[in-house]
């Protein structure tokens, strides 16, 4: 029997394969714990990580709150990083709640998916 973090281990690793950031398109992936959201826009290709961002010194708002302020964050360091597309990975958890608020201030920034 799995529990809920071995389900999204392995779903993640279905996407992941699908998957894969590249230099014109980097992949902007997504974790979420139950305290705070963190966001990395990562070159598969090499390895490095481009832009980052989290709402761990962010201390006013409710967790909604807070992921519409890392989503815009993320927009605004890949904008000026001059990264205008990118492949989202949800990172085997449902486009939902906090997941689709930083992807959806990432697309009014101005990013592309």
């Amino acid at each position: 029997m799995q529990n809920k973090t071995d389900k999204r281990i392995k779903l993640k690793k279905k996407i992941r394969a699908k998957i894969k950031g590249t230099a014109e398109r980097p992949r902007l992936t997504v974790f979420r714990s139950n305290k705070f959201i963190y966001a990395q826009v990562i070159n598969d290709a090499t390895g490095k990580t481009l832009a980052q961002a989290s709402d761990v010194k962010i201390t006013k708002g409710k967790k909604t709150e807070r992921a519409k302020e890392v989503g815009r964050i993320i927009g605004q360091v890949c904008l000026k990083e001059k990264i205008s597309k990118v492949v989202f990975d949800r990172n085997g958890f449902k486009y939902t709640g906090r997941i689709k608020l930083v992807a959806d201030e990432a697309r009014a920034t101005g990013l592309k998916f």
